[in-house]
């Protein structure tokens, strides 16, 4: 690629990981370098998308591991997750190896303020001009929308949720 964008998918509706694993799946299908980051989600039970990337050649993947989905782990241990997977992967953009970087989950991680927004922005600042970045989660903060090239909202009318349907394995995760 030539110039690489920022994207960020947000919104209290269902999609935002989906949507950027569908761009991760176009990108590896025109031979591009992907790089998804998670946040915030458990290694286990792991996530149908992961599974399927994990057995492709050009993506890697790099997980906190402290998921906050089943439960209220300690602050302090979300925190120093999220802050040793994002310098991993700032090491991993910087270094130009990388085409399209997902960080799954950073918006939430702003809003729990496991990452600092300070550090998104510097990050976009540095990054190769070819690297494409897509930001997901709830709550993308204004300012993160504003130097961004796209913002998707996802909007929920409607969820199972609503009915008491617990997220099935190989539709939600």
């Amino acid at each position: 690629m030539q110039q690489g964008l920022v994207q960020v998918y947000t919104g209290e509706g269902k999609g935002k990981t989906t949507a950027a694993v569908g761009l991760a799946m176009r990108a590896l299908g025109q031979g591009l370098r992907v790089l998804l980051v998670r946040m915030l989600k458990p290694l286990d039970p792991p996530s149908g998308e992961v599974l399927m990337l994990e057995q492709l050649e050009g993506v890697e993947i790099l997980t906190a591991g402290v998921g906050v989905v089943h439960g209220r782990p300690d602050t302090q241990q979300v925190t120093e997750s999220v802050q040793a997977v994002f310098a991993e992967a700032r090491e991993r953009i910087l270094s130009g190896d990388i085409d399209l970087t997902i960080f799954d989950e950073a918006n939430s991680a702003l809003h729990r303020e496991a990452l600092q927004l300070a550090q998104l922005l510097e990050l976009i600042e540095q990054r190769p001009p070819h690297v494409e970045l897509v930001f997901t989660g709830r709550r993308a903060p204004q300012q993160l929308c504003e130097v961004a090239d796209l913002v998707t909202v996802m909007q929920a009318e409607k969820h199972p949720l609503q009915k008491g349907v617990v997220a099935r394995r190989g539709i939600e995760y």
